[in-house]
């Protein structure tokens, strides 16, 4: 096991038609902590798009899967046997319905909450014990389908404030791979 070095799993859905929805804030995030790190993202044998550099201090590898959401866990599993990482060196950035938009929000396990990227995870890694920063997309209006608002372009006003939002998501991922998740929850959880 490499103590130094962690995975940091951007989850999204690959090509341009779904770039700027909801259920990419992972893969936006994803490149705000690539750019931070002065790495490029170039294809891997392991489905995904991986930037290697050092963020906070440790070595990272950063990771969009080219595979869908639904199989996110197959790239996320390949890098971190590949490297021989527990599950607490992995850290999956993803959306999250049930925070309002613009929250960020860090955790250790828990449930994959309906989200089928989570799932694949969890599925993979043989286990829920990982790191989870949250972005909230809040909920969909009126009777509208989850499955199809996350699939959705973010509104105008939330385009306007969403670099924001992934700047204080990339800060969130940084302080928790720095300090550790209680001082990093401290920081980002009012």
């Amino acid at each position: 096991m490499t103590a130094d070095r962690w995975l940091v799993a951007g989850l999204g859905n690959p090509g341009p038609g779904y770039a700027a929805n909801r259920h990419n804030a992972g893969f936006l995030t994803a490149d705000v902590l690539a750019a931070r790190a002065g790495a490029r993202f170039k294809a891997s044998k392991y489905r995904a798009l991986a930037a290697d550099g050092r963020l906070a201090g440790r070595s990272v590898t950063i990771i969009k899967p080219v595979t869908f959401m639904n199989e996110s866990g197959g790239p996320v599993a390949g890098f971190s046997g590949f490297y021989r990482l527990g599950a607490g060196q992995v850290v999956v950035v993803h959306d999250e319905l049930d925070l309002p938009f613009g929250t960020v929000r860090l955790k250790l396990g828990g449930g994959d909450n309906g989200h089928n990227g989570l799932r694949s995870v969890t599925s993979r890694l043989g286990t829920r014990e990982y790191y989870r920063a949250r972005i909230g997309i809040g909920r969909p209006p009126g009777r509208m389908d989850p499955a199809v608002y996350v699939l959705r372009d973010f509104a105008a006003p939330e385009r306007a404030e969403l670099p924001l939002v992934l700047e204080r998501a990339a800060d969130a991922v940084e302080m928790l791979l720095a300090d550790g998740l209680a001082a990093a929850q401290n920081t980002f959880h009012p």
